[in-house]
């Protein structure tokens, strides 16, 4: 065995020179290169050390073989291990030149413990030693000590048998995998199927191309990805591999485990022929249903093996039975348009409102007049104005507050839809505009309510859009106008408008020289009496409340007032008179009148 590197610089040595003996130059020379000579004061022996080689199956341990130098000069020690080439270890100096311990005690190794024949342990490593140099020798036998006879330096198994010949791989004649590839390269079976994955959780249908390779018979599967279909874009199931049809019978009781599959454990490997249209084949467990094939896997199956039928099998989903939606109940909370939002989504939304008629409609209001029917004696003289919302079809009423009438009055109902009776709560059918009609009832949420009287708006608005209302309807409201009108017509033609002005000017003259008396109660007791609401009293009624509050209609001016406001010989419009009778006709008589005004309640 070679001596190997030399050991690292000595005393007396440059650095970057050789690891050898250290070189001292010759006395009385200069120190320059080549007036050196090597210092013949170091020990050298032949060694090799085990170690253990735990992650690899080929070899459990490892012979590294090693240079061991002993410096007499100053007792120290260095290791060195010869660099093999390839060898793909951390070689040379293994040990820097020092004085190594010997044990605990703080004791030294010393040129008289080393011998060959000897294990040297030197930081928990063992060395044996099995040889030394013929200056070593002639030392040590010098100095007394016995050299041993030197031992066969041990060779490392594995670097033996990487120096054998390698074995070439006789190739089987039959089948010939190369004739196969060279015949069959870049020609592939392409099979499209779909993976039933439903039987797992959040499983479904997954399209599928099986991929045949008819070089090596290797087969492949890869997934079909649809956009936004909130899988991973890894198209590959299952890598290019041979797959297994049918195995060797094992023992039960010899474990088996997840390894790779070798030829001797499978018995049958998937072949062409396992594959068809309709057929269903599982691939390391995962079923697949075969559907179609393209047109070069038609073409080799019918020169193989004869097959002439490709029907592609119809694989799309059936669509599912919708389930209807059961509504439940309305519960009379809110509006049913809003509580059936509740019924449709998790998180509700406000119903949509129609904007547009919003726009067009917007504070456009239909009033009418309505009066409560009630059993109760006391409802019966209630009055209440009716307002229809034209913008989104909701409804308000309220009631005028009466004087002494013992009724509250004011809001009697919000604004809000009304649905018609008869309707349900899954089919809502509201209250339009077009069911408003002088003399019709109106149910709401309980109380019936008779139309009795309308506002001028509410005619002037149906005779402009009469295309959008029923015949009926604009005709009840021009019949509850008519008489109103004719009494308009009648006066302007027998007595022109400015006398009649002119009459009311002198009346209020005449009326300023009587006694005073309260013009509002004077108002509120004919329209207390008018239960009707038409604005007419009979002419017997209304000459009785005059006299209450004594007004002297005996009088030439009073008696052609009442003319003027006449319309037949029983009808008075007595709003027409009453333009006579204003309420700061008085003043100093407001408060005046409350006694009388009790009787007439």
């Amino acid at each position: 065995m070679s001596s190997g590197p030399e050991p690292g610089p000595g005393p007396g040595m440059r650095p970057g020179m050789g690891t050898g003996p250290p070189i001292v130059p010759e006395p009385g020379l200069p120190f320059l290169p080549g007036c050196a000579i090597k210092d013949p004061t170091v020990l050298k022996f032949d060694a090799y050390f085990m170690e253990e080689v735990a992650i690899s199956p080929e070899e459990n341990y490892r012979i590294r073989q090693v240079c061991i130098y002993y410096y007499l000069e100053d007792d120290s020690m260095c290791i060195i291990e010869p660099k093999v080439k390839n060898s793909g270890l951390v070689q040379g100096k293994l040990m820097r030149r020092h004085r190594v311990p010997k044990n605990v005690h703080g004791d030294y190794y010393h040129w008289k413990d080393l011998n060959v024949g000897i294990d040297l342990t030197i930081y928990g490593r063992t060395y044996r030693l099995v040889n030394c140099d013929s200056f070593t020798k002639v030392f040590l036998e010098s100095q007394g000590i016995e050299v041993n006879p030197p031992e066969e330096l041990v060779s490392d198994p594995y670097t033996e048998q990487r120096q054998m010949p390698v074995q070439k791989r006789i190739t089987p004649t039959s089948p010939d995998p190369f004739r196969q590839f060279l015949a069959y390269d870049t020609k592939v079976l392409r099979f499209y199927a779909i993976w039933d994955d439903t039987n797992c959780a959040f499983g479904d249908h997954h399209p599928c191309i099986i991929h045949y390779f008819l070089a090596d018979d290797t087969v492949e599967v890869r997934e079909v990805h649809k956009r936004n279909d909130g899988r991973d874009p890894f198209p590959v199931l299952m890598r290019r591999q041979r797959l297994p049809k049918i195995f060797v019978d094992k023992n039960k009781n010899f474990p088996s485990c997840v390894l790779e599959i070798t030829d001797h454990e499978v018995q049958e490997w998937f072949s062409p022929k396992d594959f068809a249209i309709g057929k269903t084949v599982t691939l390391l467990g995962r079923t697949f249903f075969i559907y179609d094939c393209d047109k070069f896997t038609q073409d080799f199956y019918r020169e193989k093996y004869g097959i002439t039928d490709f029907q592609p099998v119809d694989v799309n989903k059936k669509p599912l039975e919708k389930v209807p939606q059961v509504i439940p109940p309305y519960n009379g909370f809110g509006i049913p348009e809003d509580s059936l939002q509740n019924c449709l989504s998790l998180f509700p939304k406000p119903p949509r409102k129609d904007v547009i008629k919003m726009l067009e409609n917007n504070l456009k209001v239909l009033r009418y007049q309505v009066a409560l029917e009630s059993p109760v004696p006391e409802d019966k003289n209630r009055r209440f104005i009716l307002s229809y919302f034209l913008a989104d079809d909701t409804i308000s009423i309220y009631e005028p507050p009466v004087r002494n009438s013992g009724i509250t009055g004011g809001k009697y109902l919000r604004r809000t839809k009304v649905t018609k009776p008869g309707s349900t709560p899954e089919n809502p059918i509201y209250y339009e505009a077009s069911d408003f009609t002088i003399g019709s009832t109106i149910e709401v949420f309980g109380h019936r309510f008779i139309i009795t009287d309308a506002d001028e708006y509410v005619l002037n608005y149906l005779e402009r859009n009469a295309q959008s209302f029923p015949a009926a309807t604009v005709q009840s409201i021009r019949d509850h106008f008519l008489p109103r009108k004719m009494v308009v017509e009648t006066t302007s033609s027998g007595f022109p408008k400015k006398e009649l002005d002119d009459l009311i000017v002198e009346v209020q003259k005449e009326l300023k020289l009587q006694e005073p008396f309260d013009t509002r109660q004077f108002h509120e007791a004919f329209y207390h009496c008018d239960t009707e609401g038409s604005g007419f009293l009979d002419k017997t009624r209304f000459l009785t409340l005059c006299d209450r509050f004594n007004v002297p209609t005996s009088t030439i001016l009073l008696k052609k007032l009442i003319d003027y406001c006449s319309c037949d010989e029983d009808k008075v419009n007595y709003r027409d008179f009453l333009r006579a009778f204003p309420s700061d006709l008085f003043p100093e008589a407001e408060g005046q009148g409350q006694q009388l005004n009790s009787q007439l309640t």
